[in-house]
């Protein structure tokens, strides 16, 4: 398959070129960064992002796309599902 943008870095504004599904855990960190998380099922998030700031989003609709650099998504405090860690 093509792939015209091969020789191109990738930078943050960029589209994902790499998804992972993150379940919830209260110790355990995210097997990489991401540059984005996908909602699939609504409800509410709460990560500590890449700074190691712990922020919780609430209410947040199904299949939103939030563009942040979380590090861990948290099992307490996340009731939002089908999440997808984008990169």
């Amino acid at each position: 398959m093509t792939d015209r943008f091969e020789g191109y870095s990738s930078g943050l504004s960029a589209p994902a070129a790499h998804g992972f599904a993150i379940t919830p855990h209260d110790s355990n960190d995210l097997s990489e960064v991401t540059r984005a998380v996908y909602v699939g099922t609504a409800g509410d998030l709460a990560l500590v992002l890449a700074s190691g700031a712990a922020v919780s989003f609430a209410n947040v609709a199904g299949g939103t796309l939030l563009p942040v650099r979380a590090k861990q998504v948290k099992a307490t405090g996340t009731s939002a599902g089908a999440l997808v860690g984008l990169l």
